[in-house]
């Protein structure tokens, strides 16, 4: 069995503490690896490994920085395959679905540290009497970066690009269901020369989160995960006067108007919904539909739902692979009897399969309301509930009605409509196109979704502190001053 363990200043370290978790698969319910449940002192050595490699990275002029973090993002994108299959050991996601998003994180590796090389760390105002105003972005310092399960290698890379890039160092604490292939990520470190301490990898639960958090030299939290736990990152954040970057859990509503294809729709909103399982942030978990177009639109989408077939992420066949542990199942199932209690209808799904691995059927809801937990709580599992609406005025009037405000989704082709939907509360709005846009995206949770903007120039912004240095003339005093006139008499 393998036994993983932390990366602190370039080495590979046995945990301070005396305790070890199990990593069980969630498709075979055995175990595969044992690691660190994590300890104070694990975390304190990393955050003094970081400190000591901040002001020397901080050093390195910005285009070395780049290059270094886009080797590590080519070693990444070579092992790809290797790693997906590790992830699907730990958590279960499909090995062509994580390679996917594996390499798409190692693009954004690259691309978030590109950013560096235009981003304005020094800018210069020239003002009257030949003084100047001289605006620097400097690096926070050290980050913490607390990754969740869902997207654990994609998630530390997107992140990762712009912190290093600006010249922090970074403790990464990946969640206690996936270190593997997180552990997998530090080893290429070998094939790159980034200093030692600059990226320190501390395994463990909450054991580990806490103590990074709560650590006075740690300047910047990034973290990623729940409204209940990022509450309290962003309380001992503020206690500390630290800088927290926070995106939690979300409730997306998803709008179909009355003039799209319904068929066409109906197979989009089952890739938004139940993809990866329903572990998505971003997961359409309210669907709000037209009733001119609402039969078409449940009947396609519970044909595409039945073609979600469960099974091994190892084989190509499969498309939805299990719930991460037995506690998510539970809860996922709880939300659909939940609303089965309350009046809804399982139009197909809805039952725990008889069978090793904690797999759940693609579900599909109808005659559900906002008094079900499944249209008000995170479910986080292949579950689409719909909600058959009169007009686009209700659907909006219903969507914005959450306390989540992460993203949202809406199929229209009516312009005042689309403009309309831009008003939604959320950090992202796409229309007629899940998971849209590129790079140059920029948006901050609304709500109790997060907070800090992201993405582009903003994750700059706040991987960096600006400093202004005002420079004018030196003073001179009359008396002493020499003049082209007295200097010739």
């Amino acid at each position: 069995m393998k036994t993983l363990h932390n990366y602190i200043s370039g080495t590979w370290m046995s945990s301070r503490g005396e305790t070890f978790l199990d990593l069980v698969n969630p498709t075979t319910e055995k175990t595969i690896a044992q690691f660190p449940a994590g300890s104070a002192d694990d975390v304190n050595a990393a955050v003094v490994a970081a400190v000591g490699a901040q002001a020397v990275w901080s050093e390195v002029p910005v285009a070395d920085r780049v290059a270094m973090i886009e080797s590590w993002a080519d070693q990444i994108m070579e092992h790809a395959g290797e790693i997906a299959e590790l992830q699907c050991q730990e958590m279960g996601k499909p090995v062509r679905l994580g390679r996917s998003f594996i390499e798409g994180g190692a693009a954004a590796l690259k691309s978030g540290a590109a950013e560096a090389l235009s981003y304005p760390f020094k800018q210069t105002v020239d003002l009257p009497n030949g003084s100047q105003t001289q605006i620097l972005r400097r690096p926070v310092g050290v980050a913490g970066v607390v990754i969740p399960w869902n997207f654990p290698v994609a998630m530390t890379l997107s992140a990762l690009g712009p912190l290093l890039a600006a010249g922090n160092t970074v403790v990464v604490k990946p969640s206690e269901r996936t270190p593997m292939a997180t552990a997998r990520l530090f080893e290429l470190l070998d094939e790159v020369k980034l200093p030692d301490g600059v990226v320190n990898l501390v395994l463990g639960d909450s054991r580990a989160g806490q103590p990074l958090v709560s650590h006075p030299q740690v300047d910047l939290i990034h973290f990623t995960g729940s409204v209940a736990t990022g509450r309290q990152v962003g309380a001992e954040a503020g206690r500390l006067l630290h800088r927290s970057v926070l995106e939690l859990g979300g409730k997306d509503p998803v709008i179909v108007d009355a003039d799209v294809d319904p068929v066409a729709t109906a197979h989009a909103v089952a890739a938004g919904a139940f993809l990866n399982t329903g572990q998505i942030c971003t997961s359409m978990e309210r669907i709000y539909v037209h009733t001119d177009v609402a039969d078409r639109f449940i009947d396609a989408l519970v044909s595409a739902a039945e073609t979600y077939t469960m099974g091994d992420g190892f084989h190509d066949s499969t498309v939805l692979g299990p719930l991460v542990s037995e506690q998510q199942r539970q809860i996922v199932h709880r939300h659909v009897e939940d609303a089965l209690t309350r009046g809804a209808t399982v139009r197909t799904g809805g039952e725990v399969p008889d069978r090793t691995g904690y797999f759940y059927p693609a579900t599909v809801l109808t005659d559900v309301d906002e008094s079900m937990l499944v249209m008000t709580e995170e479910t986080f599992g292949p579950i689409a509930p719909v909600v058959i609406v009169s007009s686009f005025e209700e659907a909006l009037e219903r969507a914005a009605d959450s306390t989540y405000g992460l993203a949202a989704t809406v199929y229209s082709e009516t312009p005042e409509h689309i403009t309309e939907a831009s008003r939604l509360p959320a950090g992202v709005v796409w229309v007629n196109q899940w998971q849209g846009g590129g790079p140059e995206c920029i948006y901050e949770p609304a709500r109790s979704s997060g907070m800090g903007a992201t993405g582009s120039t903003a994750s700059f912004d706040a991987a960096t502190r600006p400093v202004s240095v005002h420079i004018a003339p030196a003073p001179k005093s009359p008396a002493t001053e020499t003049t082209a006139e007295t200097a010739m008499q």
